[in-house]
């Protein structure tokens, strides 16, 4: 799987640097059967569905293009945007989310949570620290990457 996601990050990188597009993510993951390819792109201002399907037609034509065949069998292809609940994966995401409003899931349970949903204030020494509301009490968790499940922005109801 990462020689395809390897070989299509390089046939990406000249169509996102014409559009001033960055590569926010991309996997090349089998579901129910079917294989599917990924690509979740974004630009300062957030990315349109044109910008989508423009970065769709070029990344198709140019794997269309390739012999032989970087991937050989049949997968559809989905260009989009990460999303406004955008997952957290790497140190760069983290960093950028700084200050955002985050849900982390954890292998195990920190203070008997396995889930926080809070502000990020801060990393340090790969810890994040997490702002949360805890029965009407801000509290702020310290979480080490490593206890990380899963992590990605989340929208507050207020």
């Amino acid at each position: 799987m990462s020689k395809v996601t390897e070989t299509v990050t390089q046939l990406l990188k000249p169509i996102l640097e014409k559009y001033d597009f960055y590569l926010y993510d991309i996997e090349f993951v089998s579901e129910s059967g079917s294989w599917y390819l990924r690509v979740y792109i974004d630009k300062t201002g957030g990315i349109t569905i044109e910008d989508c399907a423009l970065v769709s037609d070029e990344l198709s034509e140019k794997l269309d293009s390739i012999e032989p065949d970087p991937i050989p069998q049949a997968y559809y292809l989905e260009v989009s945007s990460p999303g406004a609940e955008r997952p957290l994966k790497k140190d760069s995401d983290f960093q950028s989310a700084i200050g955002e409003y985050v849900n982390v899931s954890l292998y195990a349970p920190i203070k008997g949570n396995k889930v926080f949903e809070g502000t990020l204030k801060d990393i340090q020494d790969d810890t994040l620290f997490v702002e949360y509301n805890d029965k009407s009490v801000m509290r702020t968790v310290e979480i080490p990457k490593s206890s990380i499940a899963k992590a990605r922005l989340a929208i507050k109801f207020d």
